[in-house]
């Protein structure tokens, strides 16, 4: 019942704070434009960097990237399992709100249980970004999210996992860290 309350939140431009593998996200519906742009600013983002997104199976990002083969889906499955973000060659018709100044998009299939779950029960991918004002550090609790954003954002209980540090970002094409 409460992912139905959640989904639909969400579909008329709703911004959610959540637990992921080290921090909370903040995230929104990434087909949303009006509802990404909203993020960006409460964040104070630039745009042309773009955005993460998180997903329970590859079938959430599918329509957003290139084609993958079984072999592939199989990588990026065991990426999530590591919290590694995939920036992955996006698809032509992947909006440029969530790519940014990039032909590729920042993806994650998360194995963080609680970030999963949200995914599967609003059944689609979930922008995820750092729940922080841009260079500062992302909040941790449930508490912090609640003094950094008031009732801008509805703020989802649960526990970050245990990592310490954010997702590693690879380069698809050749494995290259991004961000380590």
């Amino acid at each position: 019942m409460l992912s139905r309350t959640i989904a639909a939140y969400l579909r008329r431009g709703g911004l959610i704070a959540y637990p992921t593998e080290s921090c909370y996200g903040l995230g929104c519906d990434p087909d949303n434009r009006t509802a990404v742009l909203r993020l960006l600013r409460l964040k104070q983002r630039p745009q042309r960097k773009g955005l993460i997104l998180i997903a329970a199976s590859y079938r959430q990002v599918a329509r957003y990237l290139q084609p993958l083969n079984d072999a592939e889906q199989q990588r990026l499955r065991d990426g999530g399992s590591q919290a590694v973000t995939y920036l992955m060659p996006a698809h032509h018709s992947a909006p440029r709100w969530l790519r940014g100044a990039h032909d590729t998009l920042a993806v994650r299939l998360t194995a963080h249980r609680q970030a999963a779950q949200l995914c599967r029960g609003v059944g689609s991918a979930l922008v995820s970004t750092s729940a922080n004002r841009s260079g500062q550090h992302p909040a941790r609790t449930y508490a912090q999210c609640r003094r950094l954003f008031g009732r801008k954002v509805w703020v989802l209980p649960g526990r970050v996992g245990q990592r310490k540090k954010p997702s590693t970002i690879r380069a698809w094409a050749d494995g290259r860290i991004i961000r380590g």
